[in-house]
């Protein structure tokens, strides 16, 4: 188990090459997760990619196995990137593009403000089910009520009919029973403010502008991945954010829309996700290795 402190959190974070000292010096990938989910449910993810890879979860704080130490806190999507940093910086991983972020829903807008932290070490993203949309003010207050209000009322989920409801919420293939009891686990068990905090704040204009100018204009490549059946946030913002990208950067972007999955792809089908993951973080490397006129010509 590992803990870094920082200034406001014990945050759990897992690395694989604890477990397999063979990828210590292998490229890194960097998880992270959707609201109210801790990093338990990349590990279907990181079983396949571990031989290749050395993965890193974090628990960001409110979720998961992270202790919160003081009672001022403050959570949004720039604390949560200041924890993966401290991980970052604390294990030596910021290496010659050797970091590749991977962000899911929530997830996403930290992969994004990670990798302008970090752009000279980074050699990939890959973006699942975040994408871009106009700022709608209604729409986002509407949002807000959601967040709060299944916040407050989370202990219904204990009940059965609501696992179920939320668990479909979520998906639109079965996933395994562990992964089922793990989202509805990890729901309950997030902090209340916590999650209503950054739920509430990664919704404002601000945050929303910010994640769309900073995912439009990454410099390394980039794969969107979006289940065409998502319930949770509309898929069509991902086709959004690729046209932007077609539009504005020149490095390379593809776009992936799984047409029978939910917000969960990585837990749908999984298999067939980490292939197209692993060939885009292969392919990365490859552009992040090549000499300099190689890469041009590659974009």
């Amino acid at each position: 188990m590992n803990y870094l402190r920082t200034e406001r959190s014990e945050v759990y974070y897992e690395d694989s090459a604890d477990r397999h000292p063979e990828v210590k010096n292998r490229p890194v990938v960097v998880f992270l997760n959707g609201w109210a989910l801790s990093g338990r449910y990349w590990k279907p993810v990181i079983d396949q990619l571990t031989p290749h890879y050395r993965c890193i979860t974090i628990d960001q704080s409110g979720t998961g196995r992270t202790k919160l130490t003081t009672s001022r806190h403050v959570f949004n999507i720039p604390v949560f990137a200041d924890e993966a940093s401290s991980i970052i910086d604390d294990l030596g991983l910021a290496k010659d593009k050797q970091l590749h972020f991977v962000g899911h829903s929530m997830g996403s807008m930290v992969a994004t403000e990670l990798h302008h932290r970090y752009s000279k070490h980074s050699a990939s993203v890959t973006i699942i089910a975040c994408g871009i949309f106009d700022y709608s003010w209604v729409q986002m207050q509407l949002l807000g009520w959601f967040v709060e209000t299944s916040m407050n009322f989370k202990w219904l989920f204990n009940f059965d009919y609501f696992k179920k409801m939320l668990v479909e919420k979520a998906t639109s293939q079965p996933i395994a029973p562990e992964y089922e009891t793990v989202i509805v686990e990890d729901f309950i068990g997030t902090d209340t403010e916590a999650a209503t905090q950054v739920g509430t704040l990664s919704l404002d204009e601000h945050a929303l502008n910010l994640y769309t100018k900073q995912s439009v204009s990454i410099q390394s490549p980039v794969l969107l991945c979006v289940g065409k059946a998502d319930k949770t946030i509309p898929p069509e913002g991902m086709i959004t954010l690729f046209e932007q990208r077609q539009e504005n950067t020149k490095a390379p972007t593809k776009l992936v829309q799984f047409s029978d999955t939910g917000h969960l792809p990585m837990l749908e089908i999984t298999d067939e996700f980490v292939k197209i993951l692993k060939e885009h973080l292969d392919e990365s490397m490859k552009i992040a290795l090549a000499p300099e006129g190689t890469k041009a010509a590659s974009k």
